[in-house]
C-alpha cells in the first residue's frame, strides 16, 4: 500500500480559458472536471478568486461554488480562497452560510488577504488597501458571524449564523501561518505559485499552533502544481502549457491556456526561464512512478496532512486522465 493512501487529495480550480473558447464552455469544463473528481473520490474542489485576468474566469467564486456543488454528489466544494479585503465579512458570511444551508457538510471557506488582482482592479472593487492590515480582526468577525448567536452583537448573518462553515487560512508567507496557528485554524500554503517560504511557513505554523474549538492539533494542506501523464516524456511535454502561462504572467500579459509545445527554447530568455522554474519549483510532473516518488518525498519532508493540486493541462481528456493517475498511485 502506498504511503500516500492516508493523505486526502483535493483540487484547486481557476477555470482556465482558451483564447478561442467561451466563458460558458470553460465553466462547463470546470463542472465536468469537478464531476470527474467527485466520481474518483477526491476530497475537495476549491475555486480561487481572481479578477481582471483574461484566461481565468472564476471571479464570481461563490456563484461557481453553488453551481458545482449542485452538479456533484459528495465532494466538498469551497473557496481557495475568498480574498477577504475585497468583501465585507457580513456578505461573505451570508453567501457561505447560504451555500452551507443548501449543501450541508460540503462547503469550505478558505480566506486570503491578497487582492487577487492588480491595484487598479482593487480600486474598482472599492477595496480599501488598508483593510489587509485588519485581516486578523475580520477573520474573527467572520468566525463570530458564522457561529452561534450569543446575544452580544447587533449585526447577525441571516442566513449564516450557526452554520459553522469551516474556515481555512491561505498564505504564501509567514503572516497567515502565524495567524492560523494563533487561531487554531487549518492552514493552506500556496506552493503552486510561491514555493519560497514553504518550509519556514509550515514549521512556524506547527511550532506556534494553539488548540482551539476547531482543531486540537495542526492541519496543513499544501497546494502544488501537477502535470501527470502516462509517461514522464508526455508529462514534460504537457507541462509546457503551465510554463507558458507563468511566462505570460511575469510579462504582465493575458493568461490564456495555450497548447503544449515541443520546446520552450526561443519562447523565453534565460532570466525568464529561471523565473518560471522558480515559480514552479514545487511542480509534480511525470508518470506514475515519478509522481508517486515526489509526493511521498514532499509528504515525508513537510509532514503535510493533505495535498491540493492545480492541474493546468490544455486537453480536457488528458486533464481528467491526470486525476485517474493520482488516484491510481494512492493504492
Amino acid at each position: 500500500m502506498s504511503g500516500l493512501s492516508a493523505i486526502p487529495f483535493s483540487l484547486l480550480e481557476l477555470s482556465p480559458m482558451k483564447e478561442d473558447a467561451t466563458v460558458s464552455s470553460t465553466l462547463a469544463n470546470s463542472v465536468a472536471y469537478a464531476q470527474k473528481a467527485d466520481e474518483l473520490g477526491f476530497n475537495r474542489f476549491w475555486m480561487a478568486e481572481h479578477h481582471n485576468m483574461p484566461g481565468i474566469v472564476c471571479a464570481a467564486t461563490s456563484v461557481l461554488i453553488g453551481h458545482i456543488a449542485g452538479q456533484t454528489k459528495t465532494i466538498r466544494v469551497g473557496a481557495g480562497g475568498v480574498m477577504l479585503p475585497n468583501h465585507p465579512p457580513l456578505i461573505v458570511a451570508e453567501q457561505y452560510g447560504t451555500l452551507e444551508s443548501l449543501y450541508p457538510g460540503r462547503i469550505d471557506l478558505g480566506l486570503g488577504r491578497a487582492p487577487g488582482s492588480d491595484h487598479i482592479t482593487s480600486r474598482a472593487l472599492r477595496r480599501d488597501e488598508r483593510r489587509a492590515e485588519n485581516f486578523a480582526d475580520e477573520v474573527t468577525e467572520l468566525q463570530t458571524l458564522l457561529g452561534p448567536y450569543d446575544g452580544s452583537h447587533p449585526v447577525r448573518a441571516i442566513p449564516g449564523e450557526d452554520t459553522k462553515v469551516p474556515i481555512w487560512l491561505l498564505g504564501s508567507s509567514l503572516f497567515s501561518a502565524q495567524l492560523a496557528a494563533q487561531k487554531g485554524l487549518p492552514y493552506v500554503f500556496a506552493g503552486h505559485f510561491a514555493p519560497r517560504f514553504v518550509h519556514d511557513a509550515i514549521a512556524l505554523y506547527k511550532r506556534e499552533f494553539k488548540a482551539s474549538g476547531v482543531l486540537d492539533k495542526p492541519y496543513v494542506m499544501l497546494a502544488l502544481p501537477l502535470v501527470a501523464a502516462d509517461t514522464d516524456d508526455e508529462a514534460q511535454y504537457l507541462s509546457t502549457t503551465s510554463k507558458q502561462r507563468v511566462l505570460e504572467l511575469i510579462r504582465g500579459n493575458e493568461l490564456w491556456l495555450k497548447p503544449p509545445v515541443e520546446s520552450m527554447d526561443g519562447l523565453w530568455s534565460e532570466q525568464e526561464r529561471a523565473h518560471v522554474e522558480n515559480f514552479l519549483s514545487l511542480s509534480v510532473v511525470g508518470g506514475h512512478v515519478s509522481i508517486k516518488h515526489k509526493l511521498e518525498m514532499i509528504a515525508k519532508q513537510l509532514e503535510v496532512d493533505e495535498f491540493i493540486f492545480t492541474n493546468d493541462v490544455f486537453d480536457s481528456e488528458k486533464r481528467h486522465r491526470a486525476l485517474e493517475i493520482l488516484m491510481e498511485i494512492k493504492h
